[in-house]
């Protein structure tokens, strides 16, 4: 009997080692080499602190900063409950809230809402918002910091990332490093 599980559990190490070691470990590496920065986290360092990730939106509610898309995460950007909310297009609780939100946006005046603004992402952490979105909240954003508008328009299509794929987008958490930039009187 022994004869016949012993080939098997030496299998069972051997395979576990090359699977469960050995390749997470030369993969690890191959990145670190390849792409450290998105290794990393695509962490965000400013003055020696983290201050964000450009791959995880975060909780942004005040008037003197542009808002992410609304999020399912738990309260809100949080990463230890990252997913969608499961409604679905016939839930009342889903269309109540989107109307609120279109409400809130329309107070402003205005008229055209990006879908971005009201629906969430499938993993409620998006970091990124349509340009469509970020120029909707030029005019909150210029008059609660005082800043004129053109400039603020100027700065988001400066922040407009093109990528191969996907649909052109503006990282929240860059637009707002930039926002605050261009308030101090930096090159932002």
């Amino acid at each position: 009997m022994l004869g016949h599980l012993r080939p098997a559990i030496i299998l069972l190490v051997l395979l576990t080692l090359l699977t469960g070691i050995a390749y997470p470990l030369a993969i690890t590496g191959l990145a670190q080499i390849a792409l450290p920065h998105a290794a990393n986290g695509s962490l965000i360092v400013a003055d020696g602190k983290v201050i964000g990730s450009e791959r995880i939106g975060q909780n942004w509610t005040s008037e003197r900063y542009f808002h992410g898309r609304p999020s399912a995460a738990g309260r809100g950007y949080d990463a230890m409950a990252s997913s969608g909310s499961n409604l679905g297009p016939t839930s009342a609780k889903l269309l109540d809230r989107v109307k609120q939100d279109v409400a809130a946006l329309q107070s402003d005046g205005s008229a055209a809402i990006p879908a971005d603004a009201v629906t969430t992402s499938g993993s409620g952490l998006d970091p990124d918002i349509s340009p469509a979105f970020a120029l909707l909240q030029v005019a909150r954003v210029a008059k609660a910091r005082g800043l004129d508008e053109a400039a603020l328009a100027k700065l988001v299509t400066s922040s407009v990332a093109d990528g191969a794929v996907g649909e052109p987008r503006v990282n929240v958490l860059l637009l707002n490093m930039g926002l605050d930039r261009l308030s101090s009187g930096g090159n932002g």
